[in-house]
């Protein structure tokens, strides 16, 4: 079972909290189906004390354990703060140790909106790329000189600290820890379920410091970079294992071992994710789509983009289109 947590602090905004919260317990429940109907994810509120607390919004949430009796977690989350977060620093002191505490046992740690301002004032942003809310990019680049911030990216990823811009592209995220912790199916099904249309997969809506920082293994670094610099070419894993002066077996077992996938597999969620950009944003064919992404079979291309998005690309297209916001429909109403 994974431990996902969540800060509550006066100021937190909500739907910085609800939203991943939903999202988690539906991959649970997705998931429990082939474990016997065993919970997959408890998702705890931690507060200062187990006391209800009222956000600044006037919702009033209960704790499900207090800061000091935190079980070992798999997610940290930091909520936005809701309006200017600097007078939220001053009262959220006791939060910075225990920042540093989960960060130096490998927690995977994640801000949304200015949330990020509680891991810089902890330190453990300085020297990586990170992102806040818009608003206060001026402020946040004042305050915190050494922090990379990326103004143009919406999330961003260092080892195991991740910041998102807005409550919006926390689901971006989800959707890839979902996958990381239950497989392509169900976070797919996730996707679908929690508005396509407004969806960017993780790895075309984040900046990572590193190819995949979640290991570091060199040589599979380089393999993810040459598979992403040919994700328009037909390639061959031979090809690859040449490239790297590896045998192909020992290419697989470092990379499976590495990322938890075949270099194939990997391969195919580059192509994937591209694809679906494609069908989002363009009036390309499927067929050149498919050429795109180095698949000359659209027949092929269509049975592997199912397998991995539940539907066809068509449908799939129509999907995200078909709730898209047309002005020119509005304009006649």
């Amino acid at each position: 079972m994974y431990t996902a947590a969540a800060a509550l602090y006066p100021q937190a905004l909500a739907t910085s909290i609800t939203l991943p919260m939903e999202i988690l317990q539906a991959a649970s429940q997705m998931a429990s189906v082939r474990d016997h109907g065993i919970s997959q994810v408890r998702f705890l509120l931690a507060g200062q004390a187990c006391e209800p607390m009222t956000l600044s919004s006037g919702i009033t949430l209960q704790p499900d354990t207090a800061v000091s009796d935190l079980p070992p977690l798999d997610l940290l989350l930091l909520p936005a703060i809701w309006r200017n977060p600097l007078p939220a620093l001053r009262v959220a002191t006791d939060w910075l140790s225990l920042l540093r505490e989960e960060a130096a046992k490998g927690t995977r740690i994640c801000s949304v909106g200015t949330g990020s301002y509680l891991l810089a004032e902890a330190g453990l942003l300085n020297g990586r790329p990170a992102t806040t809310h818009w608003n206060y990019f001026e402020q946040f680049s004042r305050r915190y000189p050494a922090v990379d911030l990326k103004s143009r990216h919406l999330i961003t990823q260092s080892d195991n600290i991740y910041c998102v811009g807005s409550v919006n592209s926390i689901a971006d995220l989800m959707v890839h820890i979902v996958e990381d912790w239950f497989g392509s199916p169900i976070a797919r099904a996730i996707e679908n379920q929690f508005s396509p249309e407004i969806r960017r997969s993780f790895r075309a809506a984040a900046y990572q410091n590193e190819a995949d920082s979640s290991h570091h293994d060199e040589d599979v670094a380089q393999a993810q970079q040459w598979l992403q610099s040919h994700l328009c070419s037909p390639v061959s894993m031979e090809l690859l294992a040449n490239h790297l002066q590896l045998s192909p077996r020992t290419l697989n077992r470092r990379f499976k071992r590495a990322t938890g996938m075949t270099p194939l597999s990997y391969l195919q969620s580059l192509r994937m994710a591209s694809a679906k950009d494609l069908l989002r944003h363009s009036n390309l064919t499927v067929g050149d789509i498919a050429w795109q992404q180095g698949i000359q079979d659209v027949s092929y291309f269509s049975q592997l983009f199912r397998k991995h998005c539940g539907m066809s690309p068509l449908k799939y297209r129509e999907a995200v289109r078909g709730k898209l916001f047309n002005p020119e429909v509005n304009d006649r109403s």
